[in-house]
C-alpha cells in the first residue's frame, strides 16, 4: 500500500528545531560575553535541598533516587533526611572556606518546616533558587495549566514567606510540562535552570518571553554521577576539574563560558565524600581567570 501523499509533510521540519521556544544557534557563532574581572569561566555551584514525603508517588513517573520501597519508605527517606539536616552543612562549611558563593535550590514545603535552615541560608548570602513545592509534585505534559500555576503560586509563595525571594526555578526532577515555561514567565520568575542544552545562558521567547535558561548539568551532578552511575568520589572530582579546564581553553578565544556544578547533602555532603569535592573546587580556584557566582549574577552579567 502507497504511503499518503502527507505522511513526510512536518510543518516545523527546517533550519534549527521543532518548537519556537528559543532561537537556535551555534555557541561558537555568538557573540563573546566577557564576565566581570576578565573572568574566563563564572564558577556556579547548585546545592540542591529536596524533600520526599513519605507518600511519594511513582507517577508520572518514579524520581530519580526517589522513594522507591513499599510505604514507608524509611530506608530512602532517612537517607534524604540526612541530607537536609547534616549533609548540607558539610558542604556549606566547604563553599564558606573556598569562597564560593553558591546557590541553594529548595523545596518549598522544606522552607516551611525547617525555617531554622532558611535562616543560616539567608545569613551566609546564598541565593534561593525556587525547587517547586516537593518531590512528590512533579510537573509533566498533559496536567491541567491551573494545577501547575497553582504548584507555582504555593511554591513562591512558602519560599517568600521562609524569607526568600527566588529569581529562579529548578523543577522537581527538572520535569515540564508543555506550559511550565510560560508560567514561570508569567510569576515574574528571571531564569529556569530544567534544561542541559547549552554552556552560556539564553533566552526563551514566545510565550516564555522574559525568562532565560541557565546552563544546569544534569551529567555533571553528583545525583547523577555518583547516586546513578554508581562513580567514586574521586572520578566525580576529576570530572569536575577536566569540565572546568575545558571549558577554560574554549573561553580563551571564543568568550566567558558557564561552570555550573550540582550537589546535594544526601551524596556529596557525606564525609567520605566530601574531601575529594572540595579539593576538585580548591584547585579551581586557586586557578586565574575564575569568576565565583550566583546564577542572578551571571545572568546579569550576561544580559549586560
Amino acid at each position: 500500500m502507497p504511503l499518503p501523499d502527507d505522511y513526510l509533510a512536518y510543518p516545523h521540519r527546517g533550519h534549527g528545531m521543532d518548537h519556537d521556544l528559543y532561537a537556535w544557534s551555534m555557541l561558537p557563532d555568538r557573540p563573546k560575553v566577557a564576565w566581570p574581572g576578565g573572568a574566563r569561566v563564572a564558577l556556579w555551584v547548585n546545592v540542591v535541598l529536596e524533600h520526599f514525603p513519605l507518600d511519594t508517588g511513582k507517577t508520572p513517573f518514579p524520581v530519580p533516587l526517589g522513594l522507591e520501597r513499599p510505604y514507608p519508605d524509611y530506608w530512602n527517606y532517612t537517607l534524604r533526611d540526612y541530607g537536609n539536616r547534616v549533609g548540607c552543612y558539610r558542604l556549606f562549611r566547604m563553599l564558606d572556606a573556598l569562597g564560593v558563593k553558591a546557590s541553594v535550590a529548595v523545596s518549598a514545603t522544606l522552607a516551611e518546616s525547617t525555617p531554622f535552615l532558611m535562616k543560616d541560608i539567608a545569613a551566609r548570602g546564598y541565593e534561593v533558587v525556587a525547587h517547586g513545592l516537593d518531590m512528590a509534585h512533579l510537573h509533566a505534559g498533559g496536567m491541567p495549566v491551573d494545577t501547575e500555576r497553582d504548584w507555582i503560586r504555593r511554591s513562591l509563595e512558602k519560599l517568600s514567606a521562609a524569607g526568600a525571594k527566588p529569581r529562579g526555578w529548578l523543577s522537581p526532577g527538572q520535569a515540564q510540562s508543555e506550559n511550565t515555561l510560560a508560567l514561570l514567565a508569567e510569576a515574574g520568575l528571571a531564569y529556569c535552570c530544567d534544561w542541559s542544552n547549552d554552556d552560556m545562558p539564553y533566552l526563551y521567547s514566545g510565550p516564555a518571553s522574559g525568562l532565560a535558561s541557565m546552563p544546569y548539568p544534569f551529567e555533571l551532578s553528583d545525583a547523577t554521577c555518583m547516586g546513578q552511575w554508581h562513580q567514586t568520589a574521586a572520578e566525580f572530582a576529576e570530572q569536575i576539574v577536566d569540565k572546568f579546564d575545558g571549558l577554560s581553553r574554549e573561553a580563551a578565544t571564543e568568550g566567558g563560558r558557564v561552570m555550573a556544578l550540582t550537589l546535594h547533602g544526601s551524596i556529596s555532603g557525606q564525609p567520605y565524600r566530601v574531601a575529594a569535592i572540595r579539593d576538585a573546587l580548591a584547585g579551581i580556584m586557586a586557578r586565574d581567570g575564575v569568576w565565583t557566582a550566583t546564577p542572578g549574577a551571571i545572568l546579569q552579567a550576561f544580559r549586560a
